[in-house]
């Protein structure tokens, strides 16, 4: 199939069809929802996509022409690379292409429960080989002594976002994704991240399961799939808010709204509270729009646990402003815990219990 000659996909949720996402002349994309979907289904992004008839046009910035919630199925950071370097061999820019093409690319093999048809497969097979083995291919792909490999890499990163290498993984304990090294970063980056969930755990902060692969290669368990193995729809959000990342400009009094708007619960910004203060004592600078996710089952919004955690303060400041402030204080926190109808007494104990909990941590900061 030549990927030029796609002008529209149809995109499934599972095996349901949604409706139809078509580029106009422009390269804007254009949503418009199926009539089955209409009557038995729930919306994709309440904000941008509501449940009703009609069609949706995107804007064309931040995500050239894009819906927020089906640029989140696209492959950022090492996912991208990889793809634009298999791309590249058959002569193709993966710039140019239009939004509906990059989502054909991805077809049913993204995260989260949303598949895109007509899907272009590019890469029949999945890296085969030990962890050690992975880490020493990615290490000479990003270092360029070789690309070979790119495609395999890239099929098995499951079109995983980020700047980290990482591949999807399942095994008897289930399904996980696992992280590997970047050449820059410290060789107990996969400890590192352990400690860090540890932590965040201890401080009350919903994470997945997780755990060490050999003793150094960080996994988490996926929460894009139910316990069953069952696809769940799952939206950043960047994704529902049409956030970008680059520059990141998204502000947690913004992020707690959401929560509580889509969610409808005071536990789950409650959490989200907490994992703020977590994230400005542990110093995890990296806290951008698509590293909060909303997990919806039945039409019912759900925060996702947390992930991305560590240590990560080359930023110099949080991605994610703390009342407009790159480097807050306590007083930030609980302005936007006020804010969002917490108590001063509430705000003041997640602190101090978090605080606390973040001084295992301290060899880190």
């Amino acid at each position: 199939m030549n990927i030029n000659n796609i002008q529209s996909v149809r995109v499934l949720y599972r095996d349901q069809e949604v409706g139809t996402l078509t580029c106009d002349r422009l390269g804007i994309c254009c949503f418009e929802y199926g009539k089955e979907w209409l009557a038995t289904g729930f919306s994709l992004s309440p904000l941008k996509l509501p449940l009703k008839s009609g069609i949706f046009k995107a804007d064309y910035h931040p995500f050239n022409g894009n819906f927020g919630v089906f640029e989140d199925s696209l492959p950022g950071g090492y996912g991208e690379f990889l793809l634009k370097k298999v791309l590249k061999r058959d002569g193709i820019n993966f710039a140019s292409l239009l939004p509906v093409q990059k989502l054909s690319l991805v077809g049913r093999s993204g995260m989260g429960a949303l598949c895109y048809i007509p899907e272009t497969k590019i890469i029949a097979e999945s890296f085969s080989g030990s962890f050690d083995k992975i880490q020493q291919t990615i290490n000479d792909i990003l270092t360029e002594r070789s690309d070979t490999e790119a495609g395999l890499l890239y099929r098995q990163s499951g079109n995983s976002g980020g700047a980290r290498p990482k591949c999807v993984f399942a095994d008897a304990d289930g399904h996980w994704i696992v992280k590997f090294r970047d050449i820059h970063d410290r060789h107990d980056i996969g400890q590192i991240e352990y400690d860090y969930n540890m932590a965040a755990r201890a401080c009350g902060i919903d994470v997945p399961d997780f755990k060490l692969f050999n003793g150094k290669y960080f996994g988490v368990r996926r929460f894009d799939l139910s316990p069953s193995g069952e696809r769940l729809h799952v939206a950043t959000a960047s994704g529902l808010l049409n956030e970008p990342i680059t520059p990141p400009k998204m502000d947690y009094h913004t992020l707690l709204q959401l929560t509580g708007y889509l969610t409808q619960s005071a536990q789950a910004v409650e959490q989200q509270f907490r994992r703020m203060v977590f994230n400005v004592y542990a110093k995890n600078y990296d806290d951008h729009a698509r590293n909060f996710s909303f997990i919806c089952l039945d039409g019912k919004w759900t925060l996702s646990p947390a992930y991305d955690l560590t240590n990560d303060d080359t930023l110099g400041e949080h991605a994610t402003t703390v009342n407009f402030k790159g480097l807050p204080t306590d007083q930030d926190m609980i302005f936007v815990g006020r804010n969002i109808k917490m108590s001063e007494k509430r705000c003041k104990e997640i602190i101090a219990e978090v605080r606390d909990g973040v001084r295992v941590l301290d060899k880190y900061l």
